[in-house]
């Protein structure tokens, strides 16, 4: 207690507070003039916000726009066959808005970390949609309302890339930009690999246009030596995957190409195979009571005719090319149904013949039953004289021998004008 202390002078022999030497070590304080000032320093927050955000904007992004019920939106990669995954961006309502985006469209862009309680990468700047300017997109034309024509410009497939299979198929039935061709095959004719022969030219010879390969209901080690051997973007679901996925992948690779032909590009589809397609449409699709022979319901079949029918020459620009293999002779009343159904919708067809596979002899085309519509408007008209001289000539012979004498005649010669010239001879 204080009270048990004397005075303050009796505390023994501690000098006063005021006799004390002054301390000489104590050196002066150094100048504050080159510190901020607290108040300036930037906040501790602001401080953690710039070690944790320094990704931001150098993050890129590409993938395609898929829409929500409550519009906002998601970028599906293709890595994943735009099916859901973990590296899907979110795109807000706001954005959606700004940029008329559609489920479909191609964006390009940048994103950045997700902060605190988001789950997804934000897409923080759009670059270009569908190849183009974001400002370009708001002024176009829906897919719907743009006007279709008939095939004008043929895709080369004869050059440095040509098979005989090509040069076949680029004489008696030419692919046009806007074709809706269908490729009709009993199994183990060759179809698959007269697509990849087919895709390979097109993308030899045509640089410019996108193409897609939508492999439906197909092997797994299809689709690995599909993406390997073809230069193009391979979307595929496997046949042991159920019928919605089959149908989704299918629903957005459509929107994906209607929407860059509304931007004036040329789009390729090569469907493997149609049949399997309409049989998973047949399968999500509601039952509404009326069944038709096979087991195919009466309302199954209008979606995947809305997909083959999608294919058209557009005016003024851009076009959607479809080539869709149907099969026959599978022993299904099904696919017999399926086909009769999209029977005369194309405006190009090639016949694969099992006699002439047998033999050995490829391409396995029935040429007399192979052809065009309106070919006047993709073969010039010299090409074309000869050719109807040649099919006269042909339409003699059964298919096997007309194949055989193609094949001869063909493999003698470098390529078609100098096939053509001979034939004359």
């Amino acid at each position: 207690p204080r009270e048990d202390r004397g005075p303050r002078q009796e505390r023994g022999d501690r000098p006063d507070r005021g006799d004390r030497p002054e301390r000489s070590d104590r050196s002066d304080r150094p100048d504050r003039s080159d510190r901020p000032d607290r108040s300036d320093r930037p906040d501790r927050t602001e401080r953690q916000d710039r070690r944790h955000y320094e990704f931001e904007g150098i993050i890129p992004t590409e993938g395609v726009v898929e829409m929500m019920p409550d519009n906002f939106a998601f970028l599906r990669s293709s890595d994943y066959n735009y099916l859901n995954s973990p590296d899907d961006v979110y795109i807000s309502v706001q954005q959606v808005k700004q940029f008329g985006l559609k489920t479909g469209d191609t964006v390009r862009g940048e994103v950045r970390p997700p902060r605190e309680g988001e789950k997804f990468f934000p897409l923080t700047k759009v670059i270009s949609i569908n190849g183009r300017e974001p400002d370009f997109i708001r002024d176009r034309v829906s897919f719907e309302h743009l006007t279709p024509l008939f095939p004008e410009e043929k895709f080369i497939l004869t050059g440095r890339r040509s098979t005989l299979s090509t040069r076949v198929i680029d004489l008696f039935s030419p692919i046009g930009k806007g074709q809706r061709g269908l490729i009709v095959a009993q199994p183990k004719t060759g179809k698959t690999t007269l697509l990849k022969e087919v895709a390979n030219a097109i993308a030899a010879n045509h640089p410019e246009a996108y193409m897609i390969i939508l492999l439906v209901d197909e092997r797994p080690e299809e689709v690995t030596d599909m993406a390997r051997s073809v230069n193009a973007e391979v979307v595929a679901s496997t046949f042991d995957e159920p019928a919605e996925r089959h149908v989704r992948v299918a629903n957005i690779v459509l929107e994906k190409a209607k929407r860059l032909v509304e931007c004036g590009h040329d789009v390729i589809i090569l469907l493997d195979s149609i049949t399997r397609l309409a049989r998973a449409y047949n399968t999500v699709s509601p039952a509404s009571g009326k069944v038709l022979s096979g087991g195919v319901d009466a309302n199954a079949l209008h979606r995947p005719k809305r997909f083959f029918g999608a294919a058209r020459n557009i005016e003024n620009g851009g076009s959607l090319t479809i080539l869709a293999t149907a099969l026959i002779d599978t022993g299904s009343k099904m696919d017999e149904v399926i086909f009769e159904e999209f029977k005369g919708t194309g405006n190009m067809e090639m016949q694969l013949d099992r006699k002439i596979a047998n033999r050995r002899v490829w391409p396995a085309l029935d040429l007399m039953s192979s052809g065009t519509r309106k070919e006047d408007l993709l073969l010039p008209p010299d090409v074309l004289s000869r050719m109807y001289i040649l099919r006269r000539h042909l339409s003699d012979m059964t298919p096997v021998e007309a194949m055989e004498f193609m094949h001869d005649r063909m493999s003698k010669t470098l390529n078609n004008e100098e096939f053509l010239i001979s034939m004359n001879g």
